[in-house]
C-alpha cells in the first residue's frame, strides 16, 4: 500500500541494502526506509527473516513484521551461494549503507567483508551490530539484545531490591544498539560529502546499553558506588515512583522539583511535609524518601487513577497513569499526533502500527510500502541490476533466489 500524498522524505535516493535479520539490524534499516531511504532487505528463501514467525501471527505471518519491515522491499536470496554472494557485492556496490547483524566474521566467511566492499565501492558506509563489537576478547561469543541488557549494566538495575532482575519488557537493547547504529549512520554519511570515503560503524550491544547507563561509572569511580535496583523507584531524586491506586491501576509520580513537591503535598493534604525544613531540597527528601513514598501511597490508595490525575494535573505536578496498550490505543494525544497509524494490509483488512519519529516539519517520515512478502522484489531488483530474464529464470531454477515475483 503506497500512502497517497505522501511527500519525498529527507532520506529520498539513498540506497541502502539490509543483510540483517529480527531486530536489531531491521530496526536501523526501519528508520532509515520510514524517511524515504531505498531499502532491500535480504532474506532466506523459503522462511525469510525468523521475526515473520515471532509472537501472534495473522495469516501465518507476524503483525510486528508489518511495523519492523514497511517501506522495505524484499529480496530472497541463499547467501551461503556463491552467485548469490555476487549479486549482493553488486548490490553493494551501488548503495550508499550496508546493515548487517551477523556474528563477527559471517560477512567475511561469504566474501562481504568490508575489506572487500569498499574496496569495490570507496563510497559505501557499512554498520555491523554484533555482541560484542568487531574487536576484542568476546568478539566472537553468541549475543543478543537481552545479553547485551546484563553485560551493559541495565539488568542488575531493572528489580526490586533483593529480587531477581527482570527484563524491561521489551527489546531494548536491540533497539537502542538500532539508534546507535542509525546516528553513526548519518554522522558518517556527513563526513562523506567532505571526504568521498565511506567507513565502518562498529556497534555492540553491551555498549549501546553501556552508554545509556548515566552516572554509573561516574559514581562508582569517585566513591566506590554500586548502583543498586530500586523497583519502580528512581534513586536519588524523590519523590519520583509508581503508586497503586485504589482500581488497582498505578499513577507514576514525579514530585521531585521544590516547588512541585510542595504543590504535590498540598494535593494530598500534607501540607506540614510541604513545609517540613527536612524536605526543602532535594537531598533532604532523598534521605526521608519512605516517609513521603508512605505518604503520598496513601492517598493515592484511596482514589481511582482517574481521580489521582485529574487532581495531579489541575496542580501541576507531573504524573502519568501507568498505560497498557490498551491505554494507548485509546489515548487521544497518541492520536493527535499521529502515533496510532491505520494501515490496509494487502488482504484488504486494517492493523494498527506505531506512527513514525522523530517528526520533521517540512520532510517528515511516511508509511509508503507494507512490509513486504519474502522475495517479494526479486525480480525487480535483479533487473535493476542488469539481469536478463532468462539469467533470473536460471538463478531461480538453481536455487539461488526466491520470490512470489518470479
Amino acid at each position: 500500500m503506497n500512502s497517497a500524498g505522501v511527500g519525498a522524505g529527507p532520506l529520498t535516493g539513498l540506497k541502502v541494502l539490509e543483510l540483517g535479520q529480527l531486530i536489531a539490524g531491521p530496526f536501523a534499516a526501519k528508520t532509515l526506509a520510514d524517511f524515504g531511504a531505498d531499502v532491500v532487505k535480504v532474506e532466506q528463501p523459503g522462511a525469510g527473516d525468523p521475526l515473520r514467525r515471532w509472537r501472534m501471527l495473522k495469516d501465518g505471518t507476524s503483525v510486528w513484521w508489518q511495523a519492523q519491515s514497511r517501506n522495505k522491499k524484499s529480496l530472497a536470496l541463499d547467501l551461503k551461494r556463491p552467485e548469490a554472494q555476487d549479486i549482493v557485492r553488486k548490490l553493494a556496490s551501488e548503495a550508499d549503507v550496508l546493515i548487517e547483524n551477523f556474528r563477527p566474521g559471517v560477512m567475511e566467511e561469504w566474501g562481504l567483508g568490508p575489506d572487500r566492499l569498499l574496496e569495490e565501492n570507496p563510497r559505501l558506509v557499512m554498520l555491523r551490530i554484533s555482541g560484542y563489537g568487531q574487536t576484542g576478547p568476546y568478539r566472537d561469543r553468541p549475543g543478543f539484545g537481552v545479553v547485551g541488557e546484563a553485560m551493559g549494566g541495565l539488568r542488575h538495575l531493572t528489580a526490586e531490591p533483593g529480587r531477581v532482575p527482570v527484563r524491561v519488557g521489551v527489546s531494548i537493547g536491540d533497539t537502542l544498539s538500532a539508534l546507535h547504529g542509525v546516528i553513526g549512520i548519518l554522522m558518517a554519511l556527513q563526513e562523506r560529502q567532505l571526504s568521498g570515503l565511506g567507513q565502518v560503524i562498529d556497534v555492540a550491544l553491551y555498549e549501546s546499553v553501556f552508554n545509556c547507563m548515566e552516572s554509573l561509572l561516574p559514581e562508582y569511580s569517585a566513591f566506590g558506588a554500586v548502583r543498586e535496583p530500586a523497583g519502580s523507584a528512581l534513586p536519588g531524586i524523590a519523590p519520583s515512583n509508581a503508586y497503586r491506586c485504589s482500581d488497582g491501576g498505578f499513577a507514576l509520580i514525579a514530585g521531585n522539583g521544590d516547588s512541585i513537591f510542595k504543590r504535590l503535598m498540598e494535593v494530598i493534604g500534607r501540607q506540614d511535609l510541604g513545609s517540613d525544613p527536612r524536605f526543602a531540597d532535594n537531598a533532604g527528601r532523598v534521605q526521608d524518601v519512605a516517609e513521603l513514598d508512605a505518604a503520598i501511597g496513601e492517598w493515592t490508595a484511596l482514589r481511582p487513577v482517574d481521580e489521582v490525575m485529574h487532581a495531579l494535573e489541575t496542580a501541576s505536578v507531573p504524573a502519568s497513569r501507568i498505560y497498557t496498550v490498551a491505554d494507548i490505543a485509546k489515548d487521544p494525544h497518541y492520536k493527535a499526533r499521529g502515533m496510532l497509524q491505520e494501515v490496509a494490509l494487502n488482504d484488504g483488512s486494517k492493523l494498527m502500527i506505531p506512527g513514525i519519529v522523530p517528526k520533521l516539519s517540512r520532510t517528515p517520515g511516511a508509511h509508503r510500502r507494507n512490509a513486504p512478502s519474502v522475495g517479494q522484489d526479486t525480480r525487480e531488483v535483479l533487473t535493476g541490476l542488469g539481469f536478463g530474464k532468462e539469467q533470473v529464470d536460471r538463478l531461480k531454477a538453481a536455487g539461488v533466489i526466491a520470490g512470489q515475483s518470479l
